[in-house]
């Protein structure tokens, strides 16, 4: 057993946990990053990037790669693949512990353990994720130019990513397992309108089928049972996401989702505890917004910190 003292440990080494790791040591404040899994994020499993400024074209491994050794220029201390035993955010000071038995404690916590997109849970969806099952029409629209995708879903995100997939793709069909979208109204009506849209009702997928990529998806009508093929290059599941926050639920204020609640500083309803990036409420998970919360989470928490100091002087 090992104990361990920091003046911040951050919860989860992807572009919000790194991007904060940075500002943090910058600032002189001893810095860990806790995470279960290497560094990198979701990002990391991205073929390439193409809206990340800077970079017209990146692998998203090779991105994260540069933020991790940006946090190791600054002297972020990292502990990967540590699966988390216990999280306790309201002590003074808070206090991680590890399945190992290792102990760290910490002024400020900063969670960024990102969140995941649901899974439709078919045979294929696994195997073919990068190979023509993407969760994010932003990151990988432009890789369908002049191809045919299927998007699932009915609410607001899977409608506009729809909508959005059309600026590339020949063909987008939508997927809803009822026979009318939740999507708002206003949202629907422009889907409606776009000529490279057909709408698939009342039906879902069974399994997404190919060679080296997608080339089919297995679809069910939930009325009639009657089982189709829809000859697709791409599926993009948007059914919802849902946060990484089994360790710390319930000791800091979530919406009905999940998600944690902050302010605009990133501080949360618990004293000297920041979230940023995708495990808190946000309208927008992309990269570059998680580094942006980051930033601002460490540097509240740097001024959180030398609260402290001022009280105990």
């Amino acid at each position: 057993m090992t104990q361990y003292e920091f003046d911040t440990v951050i919860l989860g080494g992807g572009p919000a946990g790194l991007s904060a790791g940075i500002y943090m040591a910058r600032s002189n404040a001893k810095t860990a990053i806790i995470d279960t899994s290497m560094l990198g994020g979701q990002p990391s499993n991205y073929l390439e990037l193409e809206n990340y400024p800077g970079f017209p074209v990146i692998g998203g491994y090779d991105l994260m790669e540069k933020f991790e050794e940006h946090a190791d220029k600054f002297g972020v201390e990292k502990f990967p693949m540590q699966e988390i035993k216990s999280v306790n955010l309201v002590s003074n000071p808070k206090i991680i512990e590890t399945l190992e038995g290792d102990i760290f404690k910490a002024k400020t916590v900063i969670i960024a353990c990102g969140a995941q997109p649901k899974k439709l849970g078919v045979k294929g969806e696994a195997e073919f994720v990068g190979r023509g099952v993407s969760y994010c029409a932003v990151c990988d629209g432009a890789f369908y130019q002049d191809k045919t995708v299927a998007v699932v879903g009915g609410g607001n995100a899977a409608v506009e990513e729809g909508i959005y997939l059309t600026k590339f793709a020949k063909k987008v069909y939508l997927i809803h397992r009822r026979n009318e979208l939740r999507a708002d109204k206003i949202v629907q009506e422009r889907a409606f309108k776009n000529d490279k849209m057909e709408f698939v009702w009342d039906s879902t997928v069974k399994e997404i089928q190919g060679t080296d990529t997608v080339n089919n998806i297995v679809i069910e009508n939930v009325k009639t049972g009657q089982i189709t093929n829809l000859e697709a290059d791409g599926i993009f599941p948007y059914i919802g996401f849902s946060p990484n926050i089994t360790d710390i639920n319930g000791q800091v204020e979530q919406d009905s989702n999940g998600f944690i609640i902050t302010d605009e500083t990133m501080q949360t309803s618990v004293e000297g505890v920041f979230a940023v990036g995708d495990v808190r409420k946000t309208p927008l998970r992309q990269v570059i917004t998680a580094a942006s919360d980051g930033a601002i989470g460490a540097v509240y928490a740097g001024k959180y910190i030398e609260s402290l100091e001022k009280v105990t002087v």
